[in-house]
């Protein structure tokens, strides 16, 4: 008995997978996931590569985070359907860490984060994401879209811009000025390609769109580049083998390393100079902000999509599993070279229409990613930097939910317009992260406001209410409607001051007061002690067991003659008579 009251009571864990194979997994689950998983693994490869190049390192980082983090988080998660990966969100937040700490830096900060998901989902914290205002959500993820958007516009033009900065303001001012630099073939490849995945999903082919793009674009810059090539003459056509290098076991080469996720201490790998970090609490301190808004933007959108998919499915996710399943992924994952993961929208309702049916799709679609890594590496090393510059483009519009965007600004209220606007453009202008701060900050003021509106003190006339009809004189009711808070309780509680001096008890109706926070409880305490210096009785009638447990343990407790709490009126009518009685009946001081 003694250890069962010290237990911790943790959340569930792996409850997508358990719930699936509660429901029944058989032969025909198994077939319809390794089919979701390899259409949702063919869409993945050249997403994770796009992400990884527009995050600031080389794209088989991407990679590595879809086969080791989407495997581990698929299996450990609260969703049944939720695929994870590198998505674009994290963009805007992850380019300035690299440029700032460099490779390892980021690798340590995911690690970060992933601790702290953990400790989400552990204490519960997973119905939190509820709390966030839809405009908050809508105006950040928006204006992830233009800062993604803008960031490709160099490799889509084939621009000589030189490495860009963190700042969007700064970034955009050097591309406007390199605009004389531009490539006609990077141009016109990218354009192909955009049109190529723009069109392609009306055949009803079912082939992935991004797929087929990156394929088209392949060969045509190696056509570009076989024709306007040679030796001494530099490619025309930037690409992912001509960017990137690699080395790994005493080997090097270009594009992507054919071999499978391995170790990798991310402390001894590249800093912002090329060095390897040292490890040390100064670093950690420093990278402690940056893995913090790692871990809420992964709890938003892994929540986010698990909202999503439990609507496609009428299924039901566990928050808490989903946050701890997470939070492994992005502990394990930076071990072997991934950056952060969380789950992808897009990727979870590709995976739904897929016919998937648990989390062993997600599972495959890492399967499917290793393999292309091992088995056509070369081939990947052929797309072009403008084809995934493209590719991106329609990431960030269908991120930017554009539609929504002008439907909010046109039918919402004044004030969830302003925090719509105030949010995309500090997303655009600074970062996610003051954005967000600043974003649920004014959502807040905002519905405090709305409801001090609503909560309200009114003077109730005796004389026509049936309960307390034929009260003395000296007997004033009052009635508050509303929650008493922080925002709303000096006001509401200040009302019932009396102008009247002939008054000398007041009966205040709580019935319809449903909460009271510690603000509420002072300024009650601060009203009861000037009535009982005025002598003035108060009594209030209906409040809830658990507001009367509260206001006791505060100190508010019943003083005969001069304080006590009713259930009704009637029998708050009784008292108040009765104290008006024993007032006339007693001898006057003196």
């Amino acid at each position: 008995m003694t250890r069962n009251r010290f237990s911790l009571n943790l959340p569930s864990f792996a409850t997508g997978l358990r719930s699936a194979w509660r429901e029944g997994y058989g032969l025909g689950d198994l077939r319809k996931d390794v089919m979701a998983g390899l259409i949702i693994g063919t869409v993945a490869v050249p997403l994770s590569m796009a992400l990884a190049i527009a995050t600031g390192v080389p794209p088989q980082h991407g990679l590595y985070t879809a086969i080791v983090a989407g495997a581990i988080i698929a299996l450990t998660g609260g969703a049944r359907f939720n695929v994870s990966g590198p998505t674009a969100a994290f963009v805007v937040i992850l380019f300035p860490i690299v440029q700032q700490y460099g490779l390892g830096g980021l690798l340590i900060a995911s690690m970060m984060a992933g601790v702290i998901l953990v400790a989400l989902g552990v204490t519960r914290m997973g119905r939190l994401i509820e709390f966030v205002p839809y405009p908050v959500v809508l105006g950040f993820t928006a204006g992830i879209a233009v800062v993604i958007a803008v960031l490709q516009i160099p490799d889509f033009l084939g621009l000589s811009v030189g490495q860009l900065g963190e700042h969007f303001v700064e970034n955009l001012g050097r591309i406007i000025t390199s605009i004389p630099t531009l490539n006609p073939f990077e141009l016109s490849i990218g354009l192909f390609t955009l049109a190529v995945m723009l069109l392609w999903p009306r055949l009803h082919i079912p082939i992935p769109a991004p797929l087929v793009g990156l394929v088209v674009g392949a060969i045509s810059a190696y056509v570009v580049n076989q024709w306007l090539g040679g030796p001494g003459i530099e490619a025309t056509v930037d690409t992912i083998a001509s960017r990137f290098t690699w080395e790994a076991d005493g080997e090097t080469g270009s594009g992507i390393p054919p071999i499978a996720p391995t170790f990798m201490a991310p402390w001894l790998l590249p800093g912002p100079n090329g060095e390897p970090l040292e490890l040390s609490f100064k670093l950690i301190r420093a990278l402690l902000g940056p893995a913090f808004a790692i871990a809420m933007l992964g709890a938003i959108e892994s929540l986010l999509c698990a909202v999503v998919s439990d609507g496609l499915t009428k299924t039901k996710h566990d928050p808490n599993a989903e946050l701890i399943g997470q939070g492994l992924g992005n502990i394990v994952a930076p071990l072997f070279g991934g950056i952060t993961a969380t789950a992808a929208i897009a990727r979870t309702a590709t995976n739904i229409r897929s016919g998937a049916r648990s989390p062993i799709s997600a599972v495959i679609h890492a399967v499917v990613v290793l393999l292309a890594v091992i088995a056509l590496a070369g081939l990947l090393g052929l797309v072009p930097m403008a084809a995934l510059a493209a590719l991106l483009f329609i990431v960030a519009w269908n991120m930017s939910e554009a539609r929504h965007f002008l439907h909010t600004l046109r039918s919402s209220p004044p004030g969830d317009v302003a925090v719509l606007i105030i949010c995309f453009s500090l997303t655009v202008l600074f970062d996610m992260v003051l954005a967000v701060a600043v974003g649920i900050g004014l959502a807040s003021a905002l519905f405090i406001r709305r409801m001090t509106l609503l909560t309200q003190t009114d003077r109730v006339d005796s004389m026509n209410h049936p309960d307390i009809n034929g009260l003395p004189a000296e007997v004033a009711v009052y009635n508050i409607n509303g929650p008493l808070f922080f925002g709303v309780a000096e006001k509401a509680l200040t009302s019932l001051h009396l102008v009247d001096p002939n008054i000398q008890t007041i009966i205040v109706d709580m019935h319809n007061v449903p909460s009271m926070d510690g603000t509420a409880i002072v300024a009650l305490q601060s009203l009861i002690n000037d009535m009982h210096r005025e002598r003035v009785a108060l009594i209030m009638v209906g409040l809830p067991t658990r507001i009367i447990v509260k206001l006791r343990k505060a100190g508010v407790r019943k003083i005969a003659g001069m304080l006590t709490y009713c259930r009704g009126l009637k029998r708050a009518k009784t008292t108040a008579i009765l104290w008006q009685r024993e007032r006339v009946q007693a001898p006057p001081d003196g």
